[in-house]
């Protein structure tokens, strides 16, 4: 035990200087020369070119505003003679970062609160007045149970908006099935606050001309601000048509992706389309919609109201990426946490040299070697 502590002593006030030790083996120099020409690749070609480790990176903030036009004239039995709008089809008319247009709607019009059979369903039919629970409703009734049977339809009365809406059949092809055609101006302005660098989505080389006839097109003009409802739709691998019978939403993705050592004019958005409210289960509960009433006095002095069940299509707009600019800091980093990695050509080259090669004991006795103080005292004599 004293020897064991005695030793320990003496290892802690032992110094390891490292040795050069010069291997004249092809197969060693091989390996050295291939992975130090593989580090330095990587830090050339992916830390400093590809990744641009020599810039120091900013997200940018963003503001977004839309501005939908276009018109659609419908001829239905069910609206009859129709022309429609932004200020009809548009709801609300204005969001931040999203907009929300109608592309079907069921109407139920002169409602008024009274008296009226509810919709058939499991808890409204009834072949007597026993069957209707007065003061009975629940999330999926349209009124309050009165505790009567309507004769005439087998279903329980209620009190509530009559006559009562009915959305068991929804129109199909959709009622704006022009909604296609419908144009939006995208407007949007970011701000990189590191770099202090603003920029809009509508370049400084557009006029009031090339806005009015431009349109958004991946390969022909990528960088036009207004788009098709269409085309975008399209571009997210969707049918147009068939979307806008139920509705759905849809993202809007914009990228900004400057490189601020270059040209403020080579920073410009790339646009991408998606369709994101498509699940593994699109049968049940499919689509967007909502509801929305407009109320009337009408000349009796009695409130009444038209119901409008709107089906549409959100479009969600996101904005994203990244600005980088040259800095000395990053620059020295990631280059020397790169040229550590060189360490990593010599492990490699111990490891070969002292337990693969043959002549490998020998490799040991020149590469380590501990010389204590009685030792270096006779060579010092010895010079």
């Amino acid at each position: 035990m004293d020897s064991f502590c005695v030793s320990v002593w003496d290892s802690v006030w032992d110094y390891d200087t490292p040795r050069i030790l010069i291997i004249k083996n092809k197969t060693v120099g091989v390996v050295n020369r291939f992975i130090q020409c593989i580090i330095i690749a990587y830090i050339i070609g992916w830390v400093l070119v590809w990744e641009k480790g020599y810039q120091e990176f900013d997200s940018p903030t963003a503001s977004v505003t839309s501005k939908v036009k276009g018109i659609a004239f419908t001829n239905s039995s069910l609206l009859e003679e129709h022309l429609w709008d932004p200020a009809d089809y548009v709801i609300p008319p204005q969001e931040e970062s999203a907009f929300f247009v109608m592309t079907n709607v069921i109407v139920t019009r002169n409602q008024v609160q009274g008296l009226c059979p509810e919709l058939p369903s499991r808890a409204s039919r009834c072949k007597s007045d026993s069957d209707c629970t007065a003061g009975y409703h629940d999330s999926q009734s349209n009124g309050v149970l009165t505790g009567k049977c309507s004769k005439g339809v087998k279903t329980c009365e209620m009190y509530g908006w009559c006559p009562v809406e009915n959305d068991a059949v929804i129109p199909n092809p959709a009622i704006l099935e022009e909604a296609e055609n419908f144009t939006v101006l995208i407007k949007n302005s970011i701000t990189f606050p590191k770099f202090q660098f603003s920029k809009r989505n509508i370049l400084s080389s557009a006029n009031a001309s090339y806005l009015k006839v431009c349109r958004f097109h991946q390969k022909n003009d990528p960088t036009c601000p207004i788009f098709i409802l269409g085309d975008m739709v399209r571009d997210a691998g969707e049918n147009f048509q068939e979307l806008s019978v139920q509705g759905g939403v849809m993202g809007i993705l914009i990228k900004w992706n400057c490189n601020l050592d270059r040209p403020a004019s080579e920073c410009f958005p790339v646009y991408k389309f998606r369709r994101l409210d498509k699940g593994t289960n699109e049968a049940l509960s499919p689509g967007y919609n909502f509801r929305f009433a407009k109320y009337n006095i009408n000349e009796k002095g009695k409130q009444t109201r038209t119901l409008y069940k709107a089906y549409g299509i959100r479009f969600i707009i996101d904005v994203f990426g990244k600005a980088g600019k040259f800095n000395i800091i990053p620059t020295l980093i990631n280059v020397g946490s790169g040229l550590a990695l060189l360490g990593m050509a010599t492990i490699v080259c111990d490891i070969i040299a002292l337990n693969i090669l043959k002549k490998k004991h020998h490799y040991e006795e020149l590469k380590f070697k501990s010389i204590k103080d009685g030792e270096l005292a006779l060579l010092e004599e010895g010079s």
